[in-house]
């Protein structure tokens, strides 16, 4: 394979940094991010300041739980208009030093820095600082850069030295860098995998590296477990995909705790309605409205359910695409507890344009579901 130096650049804390420009008088206290901003209603947390994750608090927690773990935390409404606003400015100022880059949501992006000027100069640092320059100076946001050969090494490295840190992980570090780390570290392991690695004996990543890819393919299945052994490997060849043309667009979170689908109702609403917010805002980002609307979960033993409806018109409306999701939703069996849930929005077109993809899509089918990842809402 080629040389490659790929960065993974993740927006500190992104919502609750964007809150605290405009009010600068909550820096260094606990804030937490989501719902209407009221703990006594229901909702989950979106994303929270660093003083406030020291408390316990988490993406994807239930605001009242937020709030018995840290009473004097501030919590705020969500505000997505001021979020993508920061969102294109910071993708504007990477833009002026390369176009190599793939959009992973609001607040991430990967960059194929392989061709820019000088990243071969102390393995890419003096690169990764001006980025991270360009970005502090269009926003006011800091940044976290991780920078490797490949996409998995990348986005484990930009999650070690939070807030505004650059780490650079090249082969030779692997061992001493990433093979310490607990194997959750890995972008596609979550909880339940973890707990079945931790029975098998294996905690870290090292450990996970070493274990005999037979036995991992007998737990985990042929594709799953070999991609296990791969990532732990530090091996990993996907490209960044710059392609302006999506099969699909979609949004999915991890639980903290599994959900069942009927005495948890109100909280998987409260995720589902969030997901199609988000969904919709990306394709009014990018410009596309979508005909067939699906939700994915997964179970907490691991498998997956998805069920779609196509509509008559394409749409990028959040209401439109919140009514098919729920009743797909409802289509899905209640037979065990959930883990994750997601949204996707395929059969793309532009505005004014017939849809040119029919069907459900199933252009993110093509990966294993763990390596397809599972978004946070703000890093």
């Amino acid at each position: 394979m080629d040389w490659r130096r790929i960065a993974h650049l993740d927006m500190d804390a992104f919502y609750a940094s964007v809150e605290l420009l405009r009010r600068p008088e909550l820096r260094g206290r606990p804030v937490a991010i989501g719902g209407n901003g009221e703990p006594s209603r229901r909702g989950v947390v979106t994303t929270a300041t660093y003083e406030a994750r020291a408390f316990g608090i988490r993406s994807g927690m239930a605001l009242r739980r937020a709030a018995e773990l840290c009473p004097q935390c501030v919590f705020l409404p969500v505000d997505f208009d001021e979020y993508r606003r920061y969102s294109r400015l910071f993708k504007a100022a990477i833009a002026t030093v390369t176009d190599r880059v793939e959009d992973r949501g609001i607040d991430e992006v990967y960059i194929d820095l392989s061709g820019v000027p000088g990243i071969r100069i102390e393995r890419g640092a003096p690169v990764a600082r001006d980025i991270q320059r360009r970005v502090l100076e269009a926003t006011g946001l800091t940044c976290s850069v991780g920078l490797a050969p490949n996409k998995l090494l990348a986005k484990i490295a930009s999650d070690l030295h939070k807030p505004a840190g650059l780490t650079i992980v090249d082969e030779e570090d692997v061992p001493a860098t990433i093979w310490p780390l607990p194997v959750r570290r890995i972008n596609g392991i979550g909880p339940k995998a973890d707990l079945q690695l931790e029975e098998l004996g294996l905690r870290t990543i090292g450990e996970l590296a070493a274990a005999p890819l037979p036995m991992l393919v007998a737990r985990f299945g042929a594709n799953y477990g070999r991609w296990l052994h791969e990532a732990a490997n530090g091996r990993d060849e996907r490209p960044v995909v710059t392609a302006s043309e999506p099969v699909s667009m979609s949004r999915e979170t991890t639980f903290e705790h599994d959900l069942h689908l009927r005495r948890d109702w109100q909280a998987l609403a409260a995720c589902l309605a969030e997901l199609c917010r988000e969904v919709a805002a990306d394709l009014r980002r990018r410009g596309y409205a979508g005909r067939t609307i699906g939700v994915k979960a997964r179970y907490d033993d691991f498998r997956i359910v998805t069920r779609d409806q196509t509509l008559p018109e394409a749409t990028d409306d959040a209401a439109a695409i919140r009514r098919a999701a729920f009743e797909c939703l409802g289509r899905v069996p209640a037979q065990r507890r959930l883990r994750l849930l997601g949204v996707r929005v395929a059969g793309l077109a532009r505005p004014g344009e017939a849809a040119r993809r029919g069907g459900s899509g199933r252009g993110d089918a093509a990966l294993p579901a763990a390596r397809q990842g599972e978004l946070p809402l703000s890093g």
